[in-house]
């Protein structure tokens, strides 16, 4: 009667989960671990705190926060120092810009920010101010400006609100926590699709001015990715009271309920999330993304386990034996751009850094759920 029991419970789990086994924490923890390895194994020496480069470090100190490996931590670290602790470098206040820009005058682009992210999570492990200093100089100067306008593209929301919330946490200043409202209002404005309740990647994307080959609106996956992590983040650090928790669970909640019906079969999403056929085939980055986001709301009673869990065990199985290779390289990340390209071949050779540090958040994600 017992195995009876047993057998009949185990099938209504497999049933539950849209038949995908469930991962042991030790099989996930080893995943990390390889993945990690094989990456600063691969890479003893570091670049600069662009966006790539430190969206990698955000899944680097997940995996350190996991682990307590101190290689990880060091990395991160000798990051930082190589860095100054700074993003884009310019002291010249006149000069700061905050459109698209590579060089040292665009402080105040936000893919020169997101290393404050790192910066203050390694402040937070071992305290020192120098750690801190720059984050604090650059949005605090931001903040003063009347400008809202910061945040015009997709990315820029994961590579600066949580940025936000990290320093409100540090400082108690709640200016921090308005002005992010502020520049999330301004971002909504124009990038966000009230009808899908997805987002846009900028305002050159906006339909029907862009289309899809087929006429559709295309949103890009990865950049939904950047959002809907981002968004988690902030929902991670926000405080209970702050007026406007209740909108930031609002869209993460509508984008979660999107994103879920957009999921392929074999558990990935395609880089236009509702026109498959514009760049058919599996993308990584954004379905890490997508994982990590699903399983933050799930693990923090956002989202509805029952609803969501088929969701990420399918892409947790896309993560883990197709993404993943053998050496622990993570394959069919999209590279470097801003929308899906018809054509573009994107295979188990092509890595990247943020490709990376999206796998690792998910990772550490499924971890803390399987755990429990």
């Amino acid at each position: 009667m017992t195995q009876l029991l047993t057998l009949t419970l185990w099938l209504a789990l497999c049933a539950w989960a849209g038949a995908q086994p469930v991962p042991k924490p030790a099989e996930v923890l080893q995943t990390v671990q390889h993945v990690n390895d094989y990456w600063q194994k691969a890479r003893p020496t570091h670049g600069n705190a662009f966006w790539d480069n430190a969206a990698y470090h955000t899944g680097n100190m997940e995996a350190y926060f996991l682990t307590k490996n101190e290689v990880y931590r060091r990395y991160s670290e000798a990051w930082a120092e190589q860095n100054e602790w700074k993003g884009a470098k310019s002291d010249n206040r006149a000069n700061w810009k905050y459109t698209y820009g590579e060089t040292d005058e665009y402080v105040l682009f936000g893919d020169w920010q997101i290393c404050f992210q790192t910066y203050v999570d390694l402040y937070n492990l071992q305290p020192d101010a120098r750690k801190i200093a720059r984050a604090r100089e650059v949005m605090e100067f931001q903040m003063s400006t009347p400008y809202s306008g910061y945040w015009w593209w997709a990315d820029g929301l994961y590579m600066v609100m949580p940025v936000m919330t990290k320093l409100y946490k540090l400082t108690g200043n709640r200016l921090y926590l308005q002005k992010l409202h502020e520049y999330f209002t301004f971002a909504n404005g124009i990038m966000y699709d009230a009808d899908t309740r997805l987002y846009y990647r900028d305002a050159k994307y906006v339909y029907p001015a862009h289309k899809t080959a087929n006429g559709l609106k295309d949103f890009w996956s990865r950049g939904d990715g950047w959002v809907f992590a981002g968004l988690a983040k902030v929902l991670a650090d926000l405080p209970a009271d702050d007026p406007h928790r209740a909108e930031y669970i609002d869209k993460f909640k509508g984008m979660a309920e999107a994103i879920r019906k957009a999921q392929q079969p074999d558990g990935y999403w395609t880089r236009s999330l509702l026109d498959p056929a514009q760049a058919p085939g599996p993308e990584t980055s954004g379905t890490a993304f997508f994982t990590y986001g699903f399983l933050w709301g799930i693990n923090n009673g956002l989202l509805d386990e029952r609803t969501y869990r088929p969701t990420v065990l399918n892409a947790w199985k896309y993560l883990s034996t197709v993404a993943l290779q053998p050496d622990g390289r993570i394959g069919y990340v999209q590279p470097i751009g801003e929308k899906a390209i018809p054509g573009q071949v994107v295979n188990a050779s092509s890595t990247t850094n943020f490709g990376v540090g999206a796998f690792l958040l998910a990772a550490c994600e499924l971890h803390r759920y399987v755990s429990k």
